[in-house]
């Protein structure tokens, strides 16, 4: 009897543990999901406009990646780059301030959109990013500053190139707008082409 009931608990322990590792796998295919960044409108072109883009934050080495058009970590195009290139639909890369421009630039071709993201208010590293893209390595694609996005930068994100915006949730879109045409008057040249108030003289 003591036998049956030792055998028994082999038997069962082994389900145990496959149940708790798929609730685990699935717990975490959840977490993954809600970091994932898909906002129903951005600003583009100054415009309001619904979004067609999913932003993949977090992405598992098992993880099977959705249909549509994506957009992935940098660090996860350099070690995907074959899987990426296989997809049907348009690709976008997501760089932050500590990413090389030079790097992105080597595989530019490739990409359809380029975010760039603002952790902080105060972290301007993106705004150089913006101007190299733009001006030195002609990246035609889609330039989208995200995260730390606030009404009062999006002037001089424009002007750095950048066409589109993924505001913080907190903000109210429609003021934001008001943004583009508050200042009037450009003293310097820069990625958007306006022309410097010097040159009308």
């Amino acid at each position: 009897m003591l036998n049956n009931e030792k055998n028994k608990n082999l038997f069962l322990e082994p389900i145990a543990v496959l149940v708790l590792s798929r609730s685990r796998k699935g717990f975490i295919r959840k977490n993954i999901q809600k970091r994932r960044s898909l906002p129903v409108q951005i600003i583009k072109d100054q415009k309001i406009v619904e979004d067609s883009w999913q932003r993949l934050v977090e992405i598992t080495a098992d993880e099977i990646l959705p249909t549509g058009d994506i957009i992935v970590p940098f660090a996860y195009w350099l070690d995907n780059k074959e899987v990426l290139l296989k997809r049907d639909s348009k690709l976008g890369v997501c760089i932050d301030g500590d990413d090389e421009t030079e790097e992105v630039a080597k595989d530019l071709k490739h990409f359809d959109l380029i975010a760039l993201d603002f952790p902080a208010f105060t972290d301007g590293r993106a705004y150089s990013h913006a101007c190299l893209l733009r001006e030195r390595y002609n990246f035609q694609g889609e330039l989208r500053a995200v995260g730390d996005v606030l009404r009062d930068q999006l002037f001089y994100m424009q002007r750095c190139g950048i066409d589109s915006f993924q505001l913080r949730e907190d903000k109210d879109m429609e003021d934001a707008l008001n943004a583009f045409t508050e200042i009037s008057v450009k003293y310097q040249s820069a990625a958007d082409g306006a022309e410097p108030v010097y040159k009308y003289r």
